[in-house]
C-alpha cells in the first residue's frame, strides 16, 4: 500500500454523515459473503465520494470503476486488438479481474448497465469465481473484491432478481439539518484548503485516522467466525424476514452475516438482538415486493422501523 494515497480523495474518517452507507461498506468488507452494497439516492449526496474514500482507505488506491458503456470484452477480458492486428494473440484482463487485484469494484449508475453484465458481476462477487469461456479463452479464477453499486432511482431501477443479489442496500437522502449541512461544507472547504497547502497536516491526520480504522476492520474480519450466532438469533433472522415478506431466503442469511460482522467490529463474542436491529434494514429493505411496477429498492419507513423494533423487543422478552 502506498504511503501517500491520492490527495484528491477526502480521508474516509472525515466524511460527515452517510452513517448507513459507511456501515454497509464496512460490514461487507468484514463479511465478504454478504455480497456487495447498493447505494441509491439523490444526486449530489456524496455516494461516489464515500465509496472512493473507503477504497483509498482499505487499498491505497481508487476503486476499479466500471463505465456505463462497458462491453463484455472490457468486463470479462479478451484479446488486445493492437496485438491481434500484428498477428499476435495477447490476452487483456478485464475489469473484474483488475478488481480482484485492487480490492474494490465500483459501478456508478448501475441501473443503466446492461442487466446481463450486472448479473455476471454479482455472480462473481457472491461466489468468488470468475469463469471465462469465450473466443479461445478458457480459464477459471478465484477473485475477491468489495462490490459497490450506486444509482439514482429517478433514472430507472433494477429488476428484483438483481436487487436480491446485492447483500446490503442503503437509501441516501440529502441532509436537511442546517447545522449538519454546515459541518459538511466546512469539512469540504478545509479539504480544499489542505490540498492547496493552506492548512498543514489536515490530510495527514485524516490518513492516520483511516489507518487506525483499517486495522480495526481487519481485526474484525479475522475474528468474524469466532463470533457465535446461536439458535435463537438465527430464528430471529428468519422471523424478521418472514414478517417483512422478504422474497427468497438470501435476506435471512445476509442479515445473519451482517449482524455477526457488526458484533465482530464491536468486539463482542456473540450476536445479540441489538445487532440484528441495526443491520436488518440494510439486509431486507430491497428484497421486499415493490408496488405499482416499481423497479428499485423499497424505502425503509418510520413505520417499518417501529415494526422491527417491536419484533426484536418481543423476541428479547424473557
Amino acid at each position: 500500500m502506498t504511503d501517500r494515497p491520492d490527495r484528491a480523495v477526502l480521508p474516509y474518517t472525515y466524511i460527515v454523515g452517510q452513517e448507513q452507507l459507511k456501515a454497509a461498506l464496512e460490514l461487507s468488507y468484514i463479511a465478504p459473503r454478504v455480497g456487495g452494497v447498493l447505494a441509491t439516492g439523490d444526486r449530489g449526496t456524496a455516494k461516489s465520494m464515500t465509496v472512493r474514500a473507503f477504497a483509498v482507505m482499505m487499498t491505497g488506491h481508487l476503486p476499479v470503476t466500471l463505465p456505463i458503456n462497458a462491453t463484455d470484452d472490457r468486463v470479462l477480458g479478451g484479446w488486445r486488438l493492437d496485438e491481434l492486428v500484428r498477428g499476435r494473440a495477447v490476452e487483456q484482463h478485464g475489469l473484474i479481474e483488475e478488481a480482484g487485484e485492487n480490492g474494490v469494484l465500483y459501478v456508478d449508475e448501475i441501473n443503466l448497465l446492461d442487466d446481463h453484465l450486472v448479473n455476471i458481476i454479482l455472480d462473481v462477487s457472491s461466489t468468488g469465481i470468475l469463469t471465462i469461456q469465450r473466443e479461445g479463452v478458457d480459464r477459471q479464477l478465484e477473485l475477491e473484491f468489495n462490490l459497490v453499486g450506486t444509482m439514482n432511482p429517478e433514472e430507472g431501477g433494477l429488476r428484483p432478481q438483481l436487487l436480491d443479489r446485492f447483500g446490503l442496500s442503503v437509501d441516501i437522502r440529502a441532509e436537511t439539518d442546517p447545522e449538519r449541512r454546515r459541518e459538511i461544507l466546512q469539512t469540504v472547504l478545509r479539504f480544499d484548503e489542505a490540498r492547496s497547502h493552506a492548512v498543514a497536516g489536515f490530510i495527514e491526520r485524516g490518513r492516520a485516522n483511516d489507518s487506525k480504522l483499517r486495522l480495526r476492520l481487519g481485526m474484525a474480519r479475522d475474528r468474524l467466525y469466532d463470533v457465535a450466532l446461536d439458535y435463537d438469533m438465527a430464528g430471529l433472522c428468519a422471523e424478521i424476514a418472514a414478517a417483512f415478506q422478504v422474497s427468497g431466503h438470501r435476506g435471512d442469511l445476509v442479515a445473519a452475516l451482517a449482524a455477526r460482522a457488526l458484533a465482530a467490529l464491536e468486539g463482542e463474542d456473540k450476536v445479540s438482538a441489538r445487532h440484528l436491529l441495526r443491520v436488518a434494514p440494510l439486509a431486507l429493505q430491497h428484497r421486499r415486493h415493490p408496488s405499482g411496477g416499481q423497479r428499485g429498492p423499497v424505502s425503509w419507513t418510520d413505520d417499518d422501523q417501529q415494526r422491527l423494533e417491536n419484533l426484536v423487543a418481543e423476541a428479547s422478552e424473557p
